[in-house]
């Protein structure tokens, strides 16, 4: 499937063209080209020559639906010269990591960018942090890129609200983006336009004068005088939707007087039109399909065909397109179709007031169309829309996990949360023991309690789709979570490991567990045969961050046996796949940080243990109760390392977060009385350091959104904090930075390692 584009004139690269990177998911690549322009289009002259004349980087288009905005920068592009990168937003772009990446895609199609964006999109996920790493890897594309983001009402999302906000800001140096939106786009508007970087286009921009208001008619097959162009312009106020529609009622024989009385400079009376002038004048069976097929985002012929039950949609679709029914041939080859977005609302509406008892059994199958042709994420949003949620669980249990893999945290979170209240759907305990894995994973302690806590009201007995039983999930949660102690956690990880299927990619897992039950009572003996088939496990099912992980486990083993030449092999390999791998932001490999650092300050190499150690700590933030036992492994392995720096500071810190979990977990076997070892060490030095690695978990999450556009109070706002908590936690980041300024203080994070870029 190709798109077109608005005319060969148009320098919009199409990614297809080039290697487009091979990503996990599907980008459609209609997504980065404008909808394929009509014949008898209006050139927007005036409002062209304003946009090609800007020097200003932004250019911000609001205005409600129907006032061109998408022509209009479609025209725009197509009179400049230099590369286009198009984006037309849809909801999966309320993940960052697919807005960056079509982003990514965009551009790469007009020159080829660092491939290592894609890869640690894939691996770590992304977010506002990551902005300044992306540009980065695009600012090297020669001559004076614009970018288009069109439909940006679309993304919801703050999270990535603020990733636009953020490449708005940081734009490399003569490029220009434009944004689309009929409400106010997430940008730094006030900054902005104080700094003279702005061009806005309203609705009062967009209206129609007289020529081009004429020129619309007459395209739509109407001609009129300038006497009748002029009233029809004061009844539209120069809205184009307006116009169009109105010449389509007088194109089908209306009466005068009905076309002036239902037509005003908004949308208020689209609902009487499309059901007394538009949809009056086709046939019934043509109103059916179109309001029938409007549950879809896009159409096709075999789509339609099952969705309405029927043959023969393919033509319907061509022939809807010829007569200029709103409908947008989203390809040169109208295969995909999609219906304008204001007749699409005005559609569904009328859908839900002629036949509101179908409107489920159409989703339900649209979900059951794109399940069998292998769109699985695209049948979840159906199968939800139709009440369907067995089928939306069955799928989400399916594709969350390589879809968290691919990084699109966001989109496996907005899934859960859509589903948090289903507990009456087949299978609901698995997901909230997913749900409560990916919170604890992701440091969202509090989170992951109720999520686990939704999983154990659920029924305990029945099969899961994978095979696994309820019993056996359920365990598995239990044993992650550890909240029965040493002994009960061995138990639930056996349990676990008894009832998942023989390929689950969690057995690792929970032999894993079981390993560190054993560390946790000391018998490095009993853990090392457990562990050393954990990490057989874990290498057949390519789970490479587990792998790391278990690696540094066994650095447990080796240093017990004093064998340190093994605590190296262990700790280098472990650090190896790390860093091959991209997990670099990953829970898991705290721990591989950790036992780095003491392997390399065992060989006296203090720089190295430093650098790992730098990496360790933007990894703190994540430690919590939620995953206790690895969590205050870690802690007590990088306190035992800024002990032996003679870094009080780093160690009291460290430690004041072990005992933080321990409070909530006390139960946690040999790493209690270590802990209090190592308070009773820590004691005993006089010194006082409060150095950038006194840094506590909460100052750690505040300092990587400092190098952001985001304010104290919108950083509070992300964070659930008030402003004066996040002013308090930056003047201590900059005491304990040794600077005196926000910018003083990115710049030293950085220079220590502790951002993202």
């Amino acid at each position: 499937m190709s798109s077109g584009a608005v005319s060969s004139r148009l320098a919009v690269s199409a990614p297809e063209e080039r290697a487009t990177p091979r990503l996990s998911f599907d980008l459609l690549p209609s997504k980065f080209r404008p909808p394929v322009a009509r014949p008898g289009l209006v050139a927007r002259s005036a409002l062209v020559d304003r946009l090609a004349t800007a020097s200003e980087p932004i250019i911000s288009v609001v205005a409600p639906p129907g006032y061109g905005k998408t022509t209009l920068l479609a025209q725009w592009a197509e009179r400049r010269s230099g590369p286009v990168a198009w984006v037309s937003c849809d909801g999966a772009d309320n993940d960052p990591v697919v807005l960056l990446s079509a982003l990514a895609v965009a551009l790469n199609g007009i020159q080829p960018i660092d491939q290592a964006v894609f890869a640690a999109l894939a691996s770590s996920g992304a977010g506002i942090t990551f902005v300044p790493r992306f540009v980065s890897a695009i600012a090297g594309i020669d001559g004076r890129v614009r970018v288009v983001l069109d439909q940006v009402e679309v993304v919801t999302s703050t999270e990535c609200r603020d990733v636009i906000a953020e490449f708005a800001v940081r734009l490399p140096l003569g490029w220009q983006l434009a944004v689309a939106s009929r409400i106010d786009p997430p940008l730094p508007t006030a900054r902005l336009r104080v700094q003279g970087g702005l061009v806005e286009v309203s609705a009062a921009d967009l209206a129609m004068d007289s020529r081009e208001a004429s020129a619309l008619l007459k395209g739509a097959g109407v001609q009129a005088g300038a006497a009748r162009v002029e009233e029809l312009l004061q009844l539209t106020e120069g809205w184009a939707a307006g116009l169009y529609l109105a010449a389509l009622a007088m194109r089908a024989g209306a009466p005068e007087s009905d076309v002036r009385s239902r037509f005003a400079g908004d949308d208020r009376f689209m609902g009487d039109y499309l059901r007394s002038e538009l949809l009056d004048h086709l046939s019934d069976a043509e109103v059916s399909f179109m309001c029938r097929t409007a549950v879809l985002d896009r159409m096709c012929g075999p789509l339609c065909d099952a969705v309405l039950e029927r043959t023969g949609s393919g033509q319907i679709l061509e022939r809807m397109e010829r007569r200029n029914l709103l409908v947008v041939a989203l390809d040169r080859r109208r295969e995909w179709y999609r219906y304008h977005h204001l007749m699409r609302e005005l559609l569904e509406t009328e859908l839900r007031r002629r036949e509101p008892d179908l409107v489920a059994d159409l989703h339900l199958r649209a979900a059951s169309w794109y399940e069998a042709n292998a769109a699985p994420e695209t049948a979840i949003g159906h199968a939800q829309q139709a009440g369907d949620f067995d089928r939306a669980v069955r799928l989400v249990l399916d594709v969350m996990q390589p879809v968290w893999a691919s990084g699109r945290v966001d989109t496996v979170l907005r899934w859960m949360q859509n589903l948090r209240d289903k507990t009456s759907a087949q299978h609901y305990v698995a997901i909230a023991v997913h749900g409560a894995l990916i919170f604890a994973l992701l440091g969202h302690a509090g989170e992951a309690e109720r999520w686990a806590s939704a999983a154990e009201r659920a029924p305990t007995t029945g099969v899961l789709p994978d095979g696994s039983t309820v019993e056996s999930t359920l365990a598995y949660l239990r044993a992650f979570l550890f909240r029965g102690g040493v002994e009960q956690m061995r138990r639930d990880a056996q349990l676990a490991w008894d009832g998942l299927r023989p390929d689950s990619p969690y057995r690792a897992a929970m032999l894993h567990t079981v390993g560190i039950s054993y560390l946790l009572q000391g018998d490095v003996d009993s853990a090392d045969p457990v562990l050393a088939r954990a990490l057989d496990e874990a290498n057949l099912a390519n789970a490479w961050p587990a792998v790391a992980m278990i690696l540094a486990e066994r650095c447990f083993v080796s240093a017990a046996h004093d064998d340190w030449a093994e605590v190296a092999a262990f700790a280098q390999r472990a650090a190896e796949i790390v860093e091959s791998g991209g997990f670099e932001d990953y829970w898991t490999s705290a721990l591989v940080y950790a036992w780095a650092a003491r392997s390399a300050l065992h060989r006296r190499e203090i720089s190295q243990a430093r650098l790992y150690l730098g990496r360790a700590v933007r990894l703190r933030p994540l430690l919590t109760y939620a995953l206790p036992a690895v969590s205050v492994q870690t802690l007590l392995e990088l306190a035992r390392c800024y002990i032996a720096l003679g870094d009080p500071g780093g160690a009291a810190a460290v430690l004041r977060q072990a005992h933080e979990i321990i409070q909530q977990r006390p139960d946690l076997g040999t790493l209690t009385d270590a802990a209090g070892d190592l308070q009773m060490k820590l004691a005993r030095i006089n010194q006082v350091s409060h150095g950038p690695s006194s840094l506590t978990a909460a100052e750690l999450r505040v300092l990587p959104l400092l190098s952001t556009h985001l304010s104290f109070r919108e950083i509070g706002d992300r964070l659930s904090l008030s402003f004066h908590t996040v002013k308090s936690q930056a003047y201590s980041i900059y005491q304990k930075l040794g600077v005196s300024s926000r910018s003083q203080a990115v710049a030293r994070a950085h220079e220590l390692g502790l951002d993202n870029q």
